[in-house]
């Protein structure tokens, strides 16, 4: 049983070693820090005061980020059980509305229900996720799609 958590707490320490706390407080006062414990520090310091909404939809904090997402952000930041609902299931209103927000042409809607459906557990790891994280998320993963990565350039 020891060995079986011990694999659990490294296995979780090992990926939050790859994860980036993206902006916030907690980023700018441990940024160019590498390792494990700037990453874990940065992003509990960012989860403790919910900060990193703010700096995404003011544009202040470390976060750089355009119109349309900043007015994702707020919508999640009100809506988020909505939205987590929706992106469930791969459709609805709340994600029809975030695709708006973004701008994201009529032709890419479906690439991007699909990309958020698919990547549920990755934006809402836990129950405890806040916008912040999944806005952070949904805006990462986006990045890394060729079709979408346009609708949250800075």
């Amino acid at each position: 049983m020891k060995k079986l958590i011990a694999g659990a707490i490294l296995l979780g320490a090992s990926s939050m070693a790859f994860a980036q706390p993206g902006c916030g407080v907690g980023a700018m006062i441990w940024k160019g820090q590498s390792g494990v414990a700037p990453h874990v520090l940065a992003a509990t310091t960012n989860g403790t005061f919910g900060n990193q909404t703010f700096g995404m939809t003011t544009g202040t904090l470390g976060c750089q980020t355009n119109q349309s997402v900043q007015s994702m952000a707020m919508y999640m930041d009100s809506n988020i059980d909505k939205v987590a609902r929706d992106m469930s299931r791969g459709s609805g209103e709340n994600l029809d509305t975030m695709a708006v927000l973004l701008g994201v042409d009529e032709a890419d809607r479906d690439t991007f229900r699909k990309v958020l459906q698919d990547n549920f557990a990755t934006i809402f790891p836990s129950s405890d996720t806040t916008s912040g994280e999944a806005v952070d998320a949904i805006v990462a993963l986006l990045e890394k799609n060729e079709s979408l990565s346009k609708y949250v350039a800075a």
